[in-house]
């Protein structure tokens, strides 16, 4: 089964020097006919403006994922992690029993994009941890984040599995999945998946499919983050 959420039917804040949009409900935005796909929670497509950011907050027993689209963030946490996460890279907090941070735009000058995504664990009251990784630019699907961290992905505390697709104009790929449920946002290009065909922003939950075929359409390339979930 495939559900499209488009990128037009999200929830929207905008605070000034924040503009977001909610793929889930989240804050003031509450839709109960979205409120997360498995364990999947939140997706936050986030502009933040220069030298804004959210000042220094608490969470647990989440896994926090963050990836940059542009500019730079600056992350300071109560585990002593003081980092500096750049546009391609990736970062998985993992709140646990309970940890503090704070997030800003390192830059003065240009605004910061980014994708924010919480996963629910499978273990409560852990120790926080943080990881950070660049898995580069590389066409085809890039496995970064798995519940058992081979080959050097990110290691979540689920039976859940992340990663980066990029394909070139026109380019297509096959994908076996071992988990049931899969969930694609789209940062760019135009993307066809078992038929159904997905924008910037847009999203597909998918449901016992098995194979999934992604085909690049148009003439820009395409860049999507694919979740795989219990």
């Amino acid at each position: 089964m495939l559900t499209l959420r488009k990128s037009s039917e999200r929830g929207r804040a905008n605070h000034g020097w924040l503009q977001s949009q909610h793929s889930f409900s989240f804050a003031s935005y509450y839709d109960p006919r979205h409120m997360g796909f498995s364990k999947l929670r939140v997706i936050n497509d986030d502009f933040i403006a220069p030298g804004a950011g959210f000042d220094t907050h608490g969470h647990r027993d989440m896994e926090i994922i963050t990836y940059v689209l542009q500019g730079v963030i600056a992350h300071k946490d109560s585990e002593g992690n003081v980092k500096n996460l750049p546009a391609g890279e990736l970062q998985l907090m993992s709140a646990g029993s309970g940890i503090s941070h704070s997030e800003f735009n390192a830059s003065s000058q240009h605004a910061l994009t980014l994708l924010q995504i919480w996963i629910e664990p499978d273990v409560l009251g852990q120790p926080p941890g943080y990881q950070q990784q660049d898995f580069g630019q590389t066409e085809g699907l890039t496995h970064v984040m798995s519940p058992d961290g081979v080959d050097g992905t990110l290691k979540i505390k689920q039976d859940a599995h992340l990663h980066q697709l990029i394909l070139a104009p026109k380019q297509s790929l096959n994908f076996a999945s071992q988990l049931p449920r899969q969930y694609v946002h789209v940062i760019a290009g135009q993307l066809e998946i078992n038929g159904e065909s997905l924008g910037p922003g847009d999203a597909l939950q998918i449901t016992d499919e098995g194979q999934l075929r992604f085909v690049s359409l148009g003439e820009s390339p395409v860049k999507a983050l694919v979740l795989e979930l219990p």
